[in-house]
């Protein structure tokens, strides 16, 4: 608490410094600068989850079939779960030599191939999430993860919390110019600064699963900062 104080002290100072030397004035910029911000909270509008099928076999192209077959059933799976086919996307393909170890020599031989495949799905009602899962995973997915939810029109939601920063930013610039022994005058630039602020992303292993998956979309919190430059003038 004590460098406010000492901010507030060398700001009336270094005004009543400027006031008493009219060529100093000129240069010195008569301002208060503060920070406002304002915060709300509104349910995700969409999810977005990773699925993957990953098999292992004794050949490269052994692997690679099995793993296409296994894909193909999850891509038919999403689109018979009325997900768009603009709305998921392969994000990774692998196919990697597995080895062994030899005790007796120390070698590690190839013994085998997995190939791996994920796509990225985009939920655009979050009411469905656990229900996609469950769809996936009877499918045959058999590594999933990487969920999180999002606000689509962030943007368009803060217009009320802009207002709301500004007006903090005034409250604030008010007590210091009161500490001071200033008077708040217009405001000479505003810009702003924050954004939405993501609610959850983590990672789920997938099994089969005897009952649906337990989904939590809960609020995701937006925020909003502006900075504000106010004019000064001598108290009254």
């Amino acid at each position: 608490m004590k460098r406010p104080a000492l901010l507030l002290t060398s700001l009336a100072a270094v005004f009543a410094t400027t006031l008493a030397d009219p060529a100093r004035a000129d240069d010195f910029p008569s301002v208060i600068s503060v920070s406002g911000e304002a915060r709300i909270s509104v349910a995700p509008d969409l999810a977005q989850i990773d699925a993957g099928v990953a098999n292992d076999a004794k050949s490269a192209k052994e692997a690679s079939d099995a793993n296409n077959a296994a894909m193909g059933k999850v891509l038919l799976a999403l689109k018979g779960a009325g997900i768009a086919e603009k709305d998921y996307q392969t994000s990774r393909l692998s196919l990697q030599p597995q080895y062994g170890q030899n005790k007796s020599t120390g070698a590690s031989p190839v013994v085998g191939f997995r190939a791996s495949n994920r796509v990225t799905v985009k939920i655009r009602d979050v009411t469905k999430v656990a229900g996609i899962i469950d769809t996936l995973v009877s499918a045959g997915a058999n590594d999933i993860g990487n969920i999180s939810f999002e606000v689509t029109q962030a943007s368009k939601l803060l217009d009320d919390a802009r207002e709301q920063a500004v007006a903090d930013a005034r409250r604030k610039a008010e007590i210091y110019a009161k500490a001071a022994g200033v008077t708040l005058g217009a405001p000479l630039s505003v810009t702003e600064g924050g954004g939405p602020v993501p609610l959850f992303k983590g990672r789920m292993a997938a099994a089969p699963m005897a009952a649906p998956a337990a989904v939590a979309p809960g609020d995701e919190t937006l925020s909003v900062t502006v900075n504000v430059s106010w004019a000064i003038k001598p108290g009254q």
